[in-house]
């Protein structure tokens, strides 16, 4: 359980955990309810469509998941597997059709495409209405402006929003450092920190004097996508700590040969901050539920109109 008041926890000596696992698994079950309650009011459910382009592992494993999540909460999944050799024009097509059916109500195209396919040609053809991944630059554009709100937001930054705020901590009047500039992560978690009233510093490569900057945050949110980046005396005492890196680093004594680590160096972090998130087990089951949330959203939306 999370702590009742921040006060508590900078009364702990290690980070309270932050089980990603556990709030993910709350919220699909009330999303299940929701789906059952849509279903009976207007005879149909919420629809997802992941579209894979290619056999990378990663990205397989990635869509996988997704799709077995929406099919254990009721959500429709469409199931779209394209041949890597697909054409530009082809994959935007599939995506135009996409966008006119009806039982669709959200499109995740899984990144990254090939090579010769341009990334932003593809998402920039997606519907707004059903950009669930909230990655068109008209949603990140509205997340961006002050009194504007995106009809989604971007599935792993609203899951580390989500994580703070279900573990009781308030981010308005916090410093909150973010470690990377991405435009899936580090650039809209940034946005969504700001319009909740944080101060905030993106930090990346070309950041001198990284470590200072990070500890003086009470909120750190690292998409750095390097192991073990974060050292345990980079960070203030009692900071919440949100990891959305996901590296692989050699382990022998695991299966395949490696296992997952975040960009935060757990141990050492674990005696310094108040709230931590772990690497497998975090971010990576709440952006999930996001999704999950955003594609039920869509669907209100249309079938409300």
């Amino acid at each position: 359980m999370a702590p009742s008041s921040e006060k508590q926890q900078q009364e702990k000596k290690k980070a309270c955990i932050i089980d990603g696992k556990a709030i993910a698994q709350t919220i699909r079950s009330e999303i299940t309810t929701e789906v059952k309650l849509l279903s009976q009011k207007y005879g149909m459910v919420p629809g997802l469509a992941v579209v894979l382009v290619g056999s990378r592992k990663d990205s397989q494993s990635y869509v996988n998941l997704k799709r077995k999540a929406c099919v254990e909460v009721g959500i429709k999944s469409f199931n779209v597997d394209i041949p890597e050799q697909v054409s530009e024009a082809e994959l935007i097509a599939k995506v135009h059709e996409l966008n006119a059916n009806p039982d669709v109500h959200g499109i995740l195209v899984q990144l990254p495409l090939p090579s010769h396919i341009v990334e932003e040609n593809v998402m920039n053809e997606i519907s707004i209405e059903k950009d669930v991944d909230g990655l068109h630059p008209m949603n990140i554009g509205k997340l961006a402006m002050k009194g504007r709100d995106p009809l989604f937001q971007p599935c792993g930054p609203k899951a580390c929003l989500e994580l703070l705020s279900q573990s009781g901590i308030s981010v308005k009047g916090k410093r909150a450092v973010v470690i990377g500039r991405s435009n899936i992560v580090g650039l809209p978690v940034s946005l969504l920190l700001l319009k909740a009233d944080a101060t905030v510093t993106i930090v990346h490569s070309h950041t001198p004097g990284l470590e200072s900057i990070i500890r003086e945050a009470d909120i750190v949110i690292s998409a750095a996508g390097k192991a073990h980046l974060i050292k345990g005396d980079w960070i203030k005492l009692a900071a919440a700590v949100i990891d959305v890196g996901t590296n692989a680093v050699a382990d022998p004594r695991h299966r395949t040969g490696y296992r997952p680590v975040g960009d935060v160096d757990f141990d050492q972090v674990c005696e310094v901050a108040g709230w931590e998130t772990p690497v497998p087990g975090g971010v990576g089951p709440m952006t999930i539920a996001m999704l999950l949330r955003n594609t039920f959203d869509g669907a209100k939306r249309k079938m409300e109109q």
